[in-house]
């Protein structure tokens, strides 16, 4: 059985002006016609949906690293986190900027090794080599 959320999306007709200008930033800056759930459930704070979309933008845009490389991070984390919505998310984001399934399949294979060998390392308490230091 789903767990039931603790509070309900709020819809752009509903929403106070505050919200609307964050979800209308989002849908112009994404080229879309509506905001994903993630943004309407986060609408019912609206300090912490403007926040987190003022992240958003300045963490997933062009830097050092490329916009695919950081959504391929962002689904990497997600998987490893469990979070079903962020996973299929930033993989529609990723497909979007030029994700093949060979590189999603290999980025599988880095995060199942990383999650397998970290286990390890903790499992087995390996000191840390000198040479890491």
């Amino acid at each position: 059985m789903a767990a039931m959320p603790y509070a309900k999306p709020i819809e752009y007709e509903e929403a106070c002006p505050e919200v609307r200008a964050v979800f209308d930033e989002i849908m112009t800056l994404r080229k879309v016609d509506r905001v994903n759930n993630f943004w309407k459930y986060l609408a019912n704070d609206p300090a912490t949906l403007r926040r987190t979309w003022e992240s958003i933008k300045e963490i997933m845009a062009p830097g050092a690293l490329d916009p695919l490389t950081k959504e391929l991070i962002y689904i990497a984390v997600s998987v490893t986190n469990g979070c079903e919505y962020c996973i299929a998310s930033h993989t529609g984001s990723a497909e979007k900027k030029g994700m093949t399934p060979e590189m999603f399949g290999e980025m599988m294979a880095v995060v199942g090794m990383a999650n397998e060998t970290n286990r390890l390392v903790t499992g087995y308490r390996v000191a840390l080599d000198e040479a890491f230091r």
